[in-house]
């Protein structure tokens, strides 16, 4: 019987959420787990590919792909663009300028927070 290396039983899905967990009390201790966990898988294979599973603050096109594919398509919002890349840019300042790995799960996560669209992934 072959003897089990630590992680080796735990699916990359799971693995993925642990490491945003730990990402994520870094930038907001008290966060809802649960939340979290229904946003990652709702992003599907996106998180396995370190070029998507990342949002780059520093692309017009990718912060214009959060707004719209998003915040107005997937959230529904029906704000101003003015405002809902006011909102993006907050939330890159809240997960650090520095920080390179602003993983999108976290980042949506931080949005839908903020617009309170937690039903949304009941």
């Amino acid at each position: 019987m072959k003897k089990r290396l630590k992680g080796e039983n735990m699916s990359k899905l799971q693995e993925k959420i642990e490491q945003y967990k730990e990402a994520m009390k870094k930038i907001e201790p008290n966060f809802d787990e649960e939340l979290l966990e229904k946003i990652t898988r709702s992003l599907g294979p996106s998180i396995y590919k370190k070029d998507s599973e990342t949002v780059s603050c520093s692309s017009p096109s990718e912060l214009e792909r959060v707004r719209n594919n998003f915040l107005k398509m997937k959230l529904g919002l029906d704000k101003s663009d003015e405002e809902l890349d006011a909102a993006i840019k907050e939330v890159c300042e809240k997960m650090g300028t520095s920080n390179r790995n602003k993983y999108r799960a976290i980042f949506y996560y931080l949005l839908v927070k903020k617009f309170k669209k937690e039903n949304l992934y009941k």
